[in-house]
C-alpha cells in the first residue's frame, strides 16, 4: 500500500503544467500517463497487480463476452467486502450468457461491446466511470468492482459493496426504559439511513468525504440546513479536512484532532449511538460527525449540561424528569466533593461533625495507622482497578469480580484495621454516583477528584473551595466551536433555563438553544399549551 500511495502521489507531483487559458475540466489530463488506462487490457490487468503485489485477497476473474468471444472481460474485486450473489448473478451471468443483443445480428464492434455492457449489460444500481489507475485501486480496496473490457481505456466501477456486519441492536452505553430500542452499528450506510428514517427532510444534509492517508475512511457530515449554522458547518469541514493522519479507525480519533482545548479534561465534543438522541441535536442546530466502522457518532457544538441529560427525560413526563435531573445533579456533586470533604473534615475541622458522629467516627479510625488522606486514596484506587477489570473481562465474569470484589476488599480492609467503615462507606458512594451520568463525563470527574482530595488533605475546606474555584473558571473558559461551554448557565440565558435542572413541559419549549439555534430559532407552533375541553352536554352518555 506505501507503494501505491508514493506512485500515486509521485505522479500527481510530476503531471504536465497546464497551458493558459486552458480548461480545468479534464482532470485527468494533469495526470502522469503511468496513472491512465490503456486500451490493452493485458497492460491494464499487469499495472493492476503490479499496485496489489503481495495482497491475497484481490480476485481477478477473466471471462469472455458473451456476444464476442474475442473479447476478454476481467472482474477486480476484494473477497469479503463485495456482494458475491450480485457479481455472480447481475454481472457474470448476464455478461458472458444472457446478454442480449442491441439489435438482431447487429454486429459489435469493440467500442460498441463497452457500451451496450454499461448501458444493458450490468445490472447493479450504481456504477461510475474512470480512466484513472489511483481511483480504480481505491475502489477495489472500498469494496467495489471493478469491469474492465479489451480494447478501452476506461473501466466500469459497480457499487455492489456487501460485507458482513453487526445488525442493529439495543444500546449498551444509553440505556433507557422508555424510548427506541435500536442503535447505531458499525456500518456507515445503515447508520445514515436509520437517521434519514427518523428526519424525512430534504433539508437533512449528508456531505462526504474521506480520511486517513493509508485507511481512507469514510466520513460524512451531517446537519439540517437552514437550521444549523453555516459557520459552524464550514468550521466543522475546515478542521475535518486539515487531519492529516495515516489511519482513522474510530471518530475518537477525530475527536482527539477537531477539538478546541486538547489540555482540558473535560470532553468538548458529545458523542452518542442513539439514532434518536442524535437527530434532536441535528434539530436544536447541532452538527453530527459518523465514521465508518465505528457506532458511535459525534455531535458539536458540545456543552456540559447534556451529560446531565438523557434522552429518557424527553419521553417521561415532565414531573419525572425533573425530579430524575435533581438526583443527577446531586450525584455529581457527591461524585466529586464527598471523598474530598470527608478528608477536610475528618483533617481539620472536626468540629463540624455531631458529637456522637464524630465519636463513632474515632472509634473506628482509632485502630488506623496512618491519616484519613491515605485511607481514601487506597479506596478509592481500589475501586477504580475493580471497575476497570469489570469492563474488560467478559460481561459475565466482569460483573462478578467488580462486585463480589468490592464487598471482599471492603470488609477485608475494615477487618484488618487498614480503613475505617465510614471510609468505605463515603468511597462507595462516591462510586455509584459516578454512574448516574455518562460515561465520557465520569471519567474526567474521577480524574479530578484526586487532585482536590490532596488540596483538601493540605488546606482543608480551604483547598476544597479553591480546587472547586479553579474548576468553574477553566470551565467558563472552555469553548466548543465558539460556545461556551457552561451555556446557558455561564453566560446565562433565561429562555434556555428551562431546560437545564428543570426540564418544563414539551409546549412551553418554543425555541431552540439560543447560541446554537439562533439561525431558526422557533421549533414550537403556536398555541400548543393543552387546554381542558369546553363540556357542551353536561348529562350523562345516555341522555337525550
Amino acid at each position: 500500500m506505501r507503494r501505491v500511495t508514493r506512485h500515486i502521489k509521485g505522479g500527481c507531483r510530476n503531471k504536465a503544467k497546464i497551458p493558459p487559458g486552458s480548461s480545468n475540466k479534464d482532470s485527468s489530463a494533469e495526470l502522469d500517463e503511468s496513472l491512465l488506462l490503456t486500451e490493452n487490457l493485458t497492460t491494464n490487468l499487469f499495472r493492476i497487480k503490479q499496485f496489489l503485489i503481495d495482497c491475497s485477497d484481490i480476485v481477478y476473474r477473466e471471462f469472455l463476452f458473451a456476444q464476442r468471444e474475442d473479447i476478454r472481460l476481467v472482474m477486480i474485486y476484494t473477497d469479503g467486502l463485495a456482494d458475491k450473489s450480485q457479481l455472480s448473478d447481475q454481472i457474470m451471468r448476464a455478461l458472458s450468457l444472457e446478454l442480449p443483443l442491441s439489435a438482431p445480428q447487429a454486429d459489435i464492434t469493440r467500442s460498441g461491446a463497452y457500451h451496450l455492457i454499461k448501458e444493458r449489460g450490468v445490472c447493479v444500481h450504481q456504477i461510475k466511470e474512470t480512466n484513472r489507475l489511483d481511483e480504480i485501486i481505491e475502489a477495489i480496496l472500498s469494496g467495489d468492482t471493478v469491469l474492465l473490457v479489451e480494447g478501452n481505456s476506461t473501466a466500469i466501477i459497480n457499487g455492489a459493496r456487501g460485507w458482513e456486519s453487526r445488525s442493529i441492536s439495543e444500546p449498551d452505553t444509553e440505556v433507557i426504559v422508555r424510548g427506541p430500542r435500536e442503535a447505531f452499528v458499525e456500518n456507515l450506510s445503515t447508520n445514515t439511513a436509520m437517521l434519514r428514517r427518523k428526519l424525512k427532510s430534504h433539508l437533512l444534509k449528508i456531505e462526504a468525504l474521506r480520511l486517513g492517508r493509508i485507511s481512507k475512511t469514510d466520513v460524512v457530515i451531517i446537519y439540517i440546513k437552514g437550521v444549523a449554522n453555516e459557520k459552524l458547518v464550514t468550521e466543522v469541514k475546515r478542521r475535518l479536512r486539515k487531519i492529516d493522519l495515516d489511519g482513522i479507525l474510530g471518530s475518537g480519533y477525530i475527536e482527539e484532532l477537531i477539538e478546541d482545548n486538547p489540555w482540558s479534561p473535560f470532553p468538548q465534543i458529545n458523542h452518542t449511538e442513539r439514532p434518536d438522541r442524535m437527530a434532536a441535536r441535528l434539530l436544536e442546530g447541532r452538527v453530527g460527525i459518523m465514521v465508518d466502522g465505528t457506532p458511535f457518532a459525534l455531535t458539536v457544538p458540545n456543552v456540559f449540561i447534556e451529560y446531565l441529560q438523557a434522552p429518557e427525560d424527553y419521553y417521561e413526563r415532565f414531573y419525572f424528569a425533573t425530579g430524575v435531573r435533581i438526583i443527577r445533579f446531586a450525584a455529581l456533586v457527591l461524585s466529586l466533593t464527598a471523598p474530598s470533604l470527608y478528608v477536610a473534615i475528618i483533617t481539620f475541622h472536626q468540629e463540624m461533625l455531631p458529637t456522637p458522629l464524630l465519636l463513632s467516627i474515632a472509634a473506628q479510625r482509632e485502630s488506623v495507622p496512618y491519616p484519613a488522606i491515605f485511607e481514601v486514596l487506597f479506596m478509592e484506587l481500589s475501586f477504580e482497578i475493580l471497575r476497570e477489570a469489570g469492563i474488560r473481562l467478559p460481561r459475565q465474569i466482569g460483573q462478578a469480580v467488580s462486585i463480589v470484589g468490592a464487598l471482599i476488599i471492603g470488609e477485608a480492609a475494615v477487618r484488618a484495621g487498614l480503613v475505617a467503615s465510614a471510609t468505605v462507606i463515603v468511597v462507595a458512594i462516591t462510586g455509584i454516583s459516578s454512574f448516574v451520568f455518562f460515561y465520557s463525563a465520569s471519567i474526567a470527574i474521577r480524574m479530578l477528584r484526586f487532585p482536590i482530595m490532596m488540596a483538601s488533605a493540605a488546606l482543608g475546606l480551604f483547598g476544597l473551595i479553591s480546587s472547586i474555584i479553579v474548576l468553574v473558571l477553566h470551565l467558563c473558559s472552555l469553548r466548543s466551536f465558539g460556545i461556551p461551554y457552561l451555556s446557558p448557565v455561564a453566560p446565562i440565558s433565561v429562555g434556555d433555563m428551562k431546560d437545564v435542572v428543570l426540564r418544563v413541559p414539551w409546549w412551553a419549549m418554543y425555541n431552540r438553544p439560543r447560541l446554537i439555534g439562533w439561525k431558526n430559532p422557533r421549533r414550537l407552533g403556536p398555541e400548543q399549551k393543552p387546554d381542558f375541553p369546553e363540556v357542551k352536554n353536561r348529562g350523562g352518555a345516555g341522555d337525550a
